[in-house]
Protein backbone atom coordinates (compact mmCIF):
# COMPACT_ATOMS: atom_id res chain seq x y z
CA UNK A 1 0.00 0.00 0.00
CA UNK A 2 0.94 3.81 -0.61
CA UNK A 3 -0.10 5.47 2.59
CA UNK A 4 1.44 7.81 4.58
CA UNK A 5 2.67 6.95 8.57
CA UNK A 6 0.12 9.03 9.50
CA UNK A 7 -2.74 8.05 7.85
CA UNK A 8 -2.01 4.40 8.34
CA UNK A 9 -1.71 4.55 12.38
CA UNK A 10 -1.39 8.21 13.58
CA UNK A 11 -3.48 9.81 16.60
CA UNK A 12 -6.04 11.14 13.90
CA UNK A 13 -6.67 7.73 12.64
CA UNK A 14 -6.84 5.36 15.64
CA UNK A 15 -8.67 8.43 17.30
CA UNK A 16 -11.74 8.50 14.62
CA UNK A 17 -11.68 5.95 12.72
CA UNK A 18 -10.24 2.82 14.71
CA UNK A 19 -10.94 3.47 17.70
CA UNK A 20 -8.03 2.41 19.61
CA UNK A 21 -7.39 5.86 21.77
CA UNK A 22 -9.45 7.38 23.67
CA UNK A 23 -8.16 10.94 23.19
CA UNK A 24 -5.50 12.49 20.81
CA UNK A 25 -4.19 16.13 21.59
CA UNK A 26 -1.77 18.91 20.29
CA UNK A 27 0.71 18.27 22.42
CA UNK A 28 2.38 16.34 25.69
CA UNK A 29 1.54 19.22 28.01
CA UNK A 30 -2.30 19.09 26.88
CA UNK A 31 -2.60 15.30 27.06
CA UNK A 32 -0.90 15.03 30.61
CA UNK A 33 -3.21 17.65 32.08
CA UNK A 34 -6.15 16.12 30.42
CA UNK A 35 -5.06 12.20 31.84
CA UNK A 36 -4.90 13.97 35.70
CA UNK A 37 -8.21 15.33 34.65
CA UNK A 38 -9.62 11.66 33.75
CA UNK A 39 -7.73 10.16 36.60
CA UNK A 40 -9.30 12.52 39.73
CA UNK A 41 -12.74 10.95 38.05
CA UNK A 42 -11.30 7.45 39.48
CA UNK A 43 -10.51 5.16 42.24
CA UNK A 44 -7.36 3.96 43.04
CA UNK A 45 -8.55 0.06 42.27
CA UNK A 46 -11.59 -1.79 42.10
CA UNK A 47 -11.46 -2.37 46.03
CA UNK A 48 -11.89 1.35 46.62
CA UNK A 49 -14.92 4.11 45.89
CA UNK A 50 -14.57 6.46 43.19
CA UNK A 51 -13.52 9.48 44.87
CA UNK A 52 -16.30 11.94 46.53
CA UNK A 53 -14.91 15.70 45.90
CA UNK A 54 -16.64 19.23 47.42
CA UNK A 55 -19.10 20.95 44.97
CA UNK A 56 -21.02 23.89 45.38
CA UNK A 57 -24.00 23.44 43.08
CA UNK A 58 -26.98 21.94 44.44
CA UNK A 59 -28.61 19.06 43.89
CA UNK A 60 -32.05 20.10 43.52
CA UNK A 61 -31.41 22.57 41.21
CA UNK A 62 -33.77 23.33 38.74
CA UNK A 63 -33.24 24.00 34.54
CA UNK A 64 -35.98 25.86 33.05
CA UNK A 65 -34.67 25.43 29.92
CA UNK A 66 -34.24 21.89 29.48
CA UNK A 67 -37.89 22.41 29.22
CA UNK A 68 -37.70 23.74 25.75
CA UNK A 69 -34.28 21.05 24.52
CA UNK A 70 -36.35 18.82 22.32
CA UNK A 71 -37.60 20.54 19.51
CA UNK A 72 -41.23 20.45 18.26
CA UNK A 73 -40.09 18.36 14.92
CA UNK A 74 -39.13 14.66 16.24
CA UNK A 75 -36.99 14.78 13.33
CA UNK A 76 -35.02 17.67 14.57
CA UNK A 77 -31.78 17.20 16.16
CA UNK A 78 -30.60 18.94 19.31
CA UNK A 79 -27.28 18.80 21.76
CA UNK A 80 -27.27 15.93 24.00
CA UNK A 81 -24.21 17.19 25.30
CA UNK A 82 -26.04 20.30 26.68
CA UNK A 83 -28.11 17.95 28.64
CA UNK A 84 -25.24 16.27 30.34
CA UNK A 85 -23.61 19.39 31.03
CA UNK A 86 -26.43 20.76 32.85
CA UNK A 87 -27.32 17.67 34.73
CA UNK A 88 -23.93 17.30 35.90
CA UNK A 89 -21.89 19.09 38.44
CA UNK A 90 -21.05 22.41 37.51
CA UNK A 91 -21.31 21.60 34.02
CA UNK A 92 -18.54 19.00 34.20
CA UNK A 93 -17.99 16.36 31.52
CA UNK A 94 -15.10 14.55 30.51
CA UNK A 95 -15.70 13.07 27.38
CA UNK A 96 -13.84 9.78 26.65
CA UNK A 97 -13.60 9.43 22.27
CA UNK A 98 -15.44 11.96 21.41
CA UNK A 99 -14.75 11.75 17.61
CA UNK A 100 -14.99 8.02 17.53
CA UNK A 101 -18.59 6.69 17.24
CA UNK A 102 -19.64 10.46 17.64
CA UNK A 103 -23.40 9.30 17.75
CA UNK A 104 -23.05 7.96 21.52
CA UNK A 105 -21.55 10.46 24.30
CA UNK A 106 -19.49 8.83 26.89
CA UNK A 107 -17.87 10.01 29.64
CA UNK A 108 -17.30 10.72 33.38
CA UNK A 109 -19.34 13.59 35.38
CA UNK A 110 -20.08 14.23 39.23
CA UNK A 111 -23.47 14.57 41.32
CA UNK A 112 -23.18 15.43 44.50
CA UNK A 113 -19.69 15.37 44.49
CA UNK A 114 -19.41 11.32 43.38
CA UNK A 115 -18.27 10.36 40.17
CA UNK A 116 -20.77 8.81 37.53
CA UNK A 117 -20.42 7.86 33.87
CA UNK A 118 -22.89 8.91 31.49
CA UNK A 119 -23.64 7.28 28.05
CA UNK A 120 -25.94 9.16 25.71
CA UNK A 121 -27.43 8.65 22.15
CA UNK A 122 -26.10 12.20 20.03
CA UNK A 123 -28.85 12.91 17.86
CA UNK A 124 -27.01 15.81 15.88
CA UNK A 125 -24.90 12.58 14.28
CA UNK A 126 -26.80 10.28 12.63
CA UNK A 127 -30.02 10.99 14.27
CA UNK A 128 -28.36 9.34 17.23
CA UNK A 129 -29.01 5.54 15.75
CA UNK A 130 -26.67 2.98 17.23
CA UNK A 131 -24.02 1.16 14.50
CA UNK A 132 -21.12 -0.71 15.57
CA UNK A 133 -18.53 2.05 16.91
CA UNK A 134 -21.20 3.48 18.77
CA UNK A 135 -21.86 -0.39 20.67
CA UNK A 136 -18.20 -0.66 20.75
CA UNK A 137 -17.23 2.33 22.25
CA UNK A 138 -20.00 2.02 24.81
CA UNK A 139 -19.91 -1.00 26.01
CA UNK A 140 -16.55 -0.43 26.75
CA UNK A 141 -17.80 2.07 28.54
CA UNK A 142 -20.05 0.51 31.05
CA UNK A 143 -17.60 -2.22 31.22
CA UNK A 144 -15.21 0.27 32.51
CA UNK A 145 -17.73 1.92 34.81
CA UNK A 146 -18.39 -1.66 36.15
CA UNK A 147 -14.94 -1.98 36.37
CA UNK A 148 -14.58 0.64 38.98
CA UNK A 149 -18.11 0.98 40.90
CA UNK A 150 -18.69 3.62 39.01
CA UNK A 151 -22.68 4.25 38.45
CA UNK A 152 -24.24 4.64 34.79
CA UNK A 153 -26.55 7.38 34.03
CA UNK A 154 -28.00 6.84 30.41
CA UNK A 155 -30.06 9.10 28.31
CA UNK A 156 -32.11 7.76 26.00
CA UNK A 157 -32.82 9.22 22.08
CA UNK A 158 -32.29 6.35 19.67
CA UNK A 159 -34.39 5.82 16.96
CA UNK A 160 -33.00 2.02 15.79
CA UNK A 161 -29.70 0.33 14.86
CA UNK A 162 -28.21 1.35 11.74
CA UNK A 163 -29.45 -0.25 8.39
CA UNK A 164 -27.44 -1.53 5.27
CA UNK A 165 -25.21 -4.21 4.22
CA UNK A 166 -21.89 -2.26 5.62
CA UNK A 167 -23.45 -2.69 8.71
CA UNK A 168 -24.85 -6.31 8.54
CA UNK A 169 -21.90 -7.85 7.12
CA UNK A 170 -19.65 -5.69 9.58
CA UNK A 171 -21.52 -7.87 12.44
CA UNK A 172 -23.54 -5.11 13.90
CA UNK A 173 -25.81 -8.28 15.98
CA UNK A 174 -22.86 -9.07 17.71
CA UNK A 175 -21.37 -5.36 17.97
CA UNK A 176 -24.40 -4.30 19.47
CA UNK A 177 -24.88 -7.70 21.73
CA UNK A 178 -21.68 -6.33 23.24
CA UNK A 179 -23.40 -2.97 25.02
CA UNK A 180 -26.64 -5.29 25.36
CA UNK A 181 -24.31 -7.74 27.47
CA UNK A 182 -22.36 -4.82 29.19
CA UNK A 183 -25.46 -3.71 30.73
CA UNK A 184 -27.24 -6.59 31.62
CA UNK A 185 -24.09 -7.88 33.66
CA UNK A 186 -23.62 -4.37 35.32
CA UNK A 187 -24.17 -4.46 39.05
CA UNK A 188 -23.66 -0.99 39.67
CA UNK A 189 -26.63 1.75 39.84
CA UNK A 190 -27.76 2.59 36.54
CA UNK A 191 -30.33 5.24 36.05
CA UNK A 192 -31.79 6.13 32.48
CA UNK A 193 -33.78 9.25 31.74
CA UNK A 194 -35.84 8.77 28.03
CA UNK A 195 -35.48 12.03 26.34
CA UNK A 196 -37.15 11.19 23.41
CA UNK A 197 -37.29 7.74 20.48
CA UNK A 198 -36.80 4.95 22.13
CA UNK A 199 -37.56 2.38 19.44
CA UNK A 200 -37.04 -1.42 19.25
CA UNK A 201 -34.53 -3.44 20.18
CA UNK A 202 -32.17 -0.20 20.68
CA UNK A 203 -34.75 0.76 23.44
CA UNK A 204 -34.22 -2.74 25.18
CA UNK A 205 -30.06 -2.44 24.33
CA UNK A 206 -29.69 1.12 26.12
CA UNK A 207 -29.91 -0.18 30.03
CA UNK A 208 -33.58 -0.57 30.19
CA UNK A 209 -35.75 -2.01 32.96
CA UNK A 210 -35.44 -5.16 30.92
CA UNK A 211 -31.60 -5.40 31.27
CA UNK A 212 -31.75 -4.50 35.11
CA UNK A 213 -31.98 -0.93 35.33
CA UNK A 214 -32.57 0.33 38.81
CA UNK A 215 -34.42 3.49 38.28
CA UNK A 216 -35.76 4.58 34.92
CA UNK A 217 -37.23 7.84 33.64
CA UNK A 218 -38.93 9.34 30.73
CA UNK A 219 -39.97 12.50 29.66
CA UNK A 220 -43.33 13.51 28.71
CA UNK A 221 -41.80 13.70 25.20
CA UNK A 222 -40.29 10.24 25.16
CA UNK A 223 -42.04 7.78 22.59
CA UNK A 224 -41.15 3.71 23.39
CA UNK A 225 -42.43 1.61 21.02
CA UNK A 226 -41.43 -0.99 18.44
CA UNK A 227 -41.21 1.76 15.47
CA UNK A 228 -41.61 5.37 14.77
CA UNK A 229 -45.97 5.40 14.11
CA UNK A 230 -45.38 6.37 9.97
CA UNK A 231 -43.09 3.14 9.28
CA UNK A 232 -45.79 1.00 12.11
CA UNK A 233 -48.60 2.35 10.34
CA UNK A 234 -47.45 1.64 6.61
CA UNK A 235 -46.97 -1.98 7.28
CA UNK A 236 -49.60 -2.71 10.06
CA UNK A 237 -52.15 -0.90 7.22
CA UNK A 238 -50.34 -1.74 3.88
CA UNK A 239 -53.72 -1.84 2.49
CA UNK A 240 -54.77 1.76 2.98
CA UNK A 241 -51.40 3.17 1.31
CA UNK A 242 -52.42 5.62 -1.31
CA UNK A 243 -55.44 6.85 1.16
CA UNK A 244 -54.13 9.50 2.76
CA UNK A 245 -57.11 10.21 5.02
CA UNK A 246 -57.03 7.08 5.84
CA UNK A 247 -53.17 6.81 6.71
CA UNK A 248 -53.13 10.24 8.90
CA UNK A 249 -56.19 8.82 10.99
CA UNK A 250 -54.08 5.36 11.56
CA UNK A 251 -51.34 7.32 12.36
CA UNK A 252 -52.64 9.71 14.46
CA UNK A 253 -54.32 6.65 16.66
CA UNK A 254 -50.82 4.86 16.99
CA UNK A 255 -49.39 8.31 18.65
CA UNK A 256 -52.12 8.50 20.73
CA UNK A 257 -51.54 4.29 22.17
CA UNK A 258 -47.98 3.75 21.57
CA UNK A 259 -46.21 7.19 20.98
CA UNK A 260 -45.72 7.98 24.20
CA UNK A 261 -44.62 7.20 27.72
CA UNK A 262 -47.69 6.13 29.64
CA UNK A 263 -48.31 2.59 28.06
CA UNK A 264 -44.59 1.82 29.41
CA UNK A 265 -45.29 3.43 32.50
CA UNK A 266 -48.74 1.14 32.94
CA UNK A 267 -46.74 -2.25 32.26
CA UNK A 268 -43.57 -1.01 34.84
CA UNK A 269 -41.03 -0.37 32.35
CA UNK A 270 -41.28 3.25 33.51
CA UNK A 271 -40.92 4.13 36.81
CA UNK A 272 -41.85 7.85 36.42
CA UNK A 273 -42.30 10.40 33.70
CA UNK A 274 -40.56 13.22 34.78
CA UNK A 275 -40.74 17.38 33.93
CA UNK A 276 -37.30 17.75 31.47
CA UNK A 277 -36.18 21.24 34.46
CA UNK A 278 -36.08 18.64 37.32
CA UNK A 279 -34.05 15.71 35.51
CA UNK A 280 -31.17 16.49 37.72
CA UNK A 281 -32.73 16.83 41.17
CA UNK A 282 -34.37 13.36 40.17
CA UNK A 283 -31.17 11.55 39.33
CA UNK A 284 -29.35 12.53 42.25
CA UNK A 285 -32.20 11.59 44.24
CA UNK A 286 -31.66 7.76 42.69
CA UNK A 287 -28.21 8.01 42.71
CA UNK A 288 -28.95 8.51 46.40
CA UNK A 289 -31.26 5.87 47.02
CA UNK A 290 -28.76 3.49 45.33
CA UNK A 291 -26.13 4.19 47.26
CA UNK A 292 -25.92 0.85 49.10
CA UNK A 293 -26.76 -0.96 46.19
CA UNK A 294 -25.35 -4.96 46.45
CA UNK A 295 -26.06 -6.84 43.71
CA UNK A 296 -23.72 -9.89 42.23
CA UNK A 297 -24.29 -11.79 39.81
CA UNK A 298 -24.26 -15.81 39.62
CA UNK A 299 -20.34 -17.27 40.08
CA UNK A 300 -18.82 -18.29 36.86
CA UNK A 301 -15.31 -19.54 35.90
CA UNK A 302 -15.61 -16.03 33.44
CA UNK A 303 -18.22 -14.40 31.20
CA UNK A 304 -18.41 -15.03 27.48
CA UNK A 305 -19.14 -11.71 26.19
CA UNK A 306 -19.86 -11.77 22.05
CA UNK A 307 -16.19 -10.29 21.33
Amino acid sequence: EEVTHESLGGASVHAAKSGVVDGAFENDIEALVQMRRLIDFLPGSNREDPPVRTVYDSADRVEESLDSLIPPNPNSPYDMRELIEKVADEGDFFEISPKFGANILCGFGRIEGSTVGFVANQPMTLAGVLDIDASRKASRFVRFCDCFNIPVVTFVDVPGFMPGTKQEYGGLIKHGAKLLFAYAEATVPKVTVITRKAYGGAYDVMSSKHLRGDVNYAWPTAEIAVMGAKGAVEIIFRKDIGDEEKIAEHTKMYEDNFANPYVAARKGYIDDIIMPHSTRKRVAKALRSLQNKQLENPWKKHDNIPL
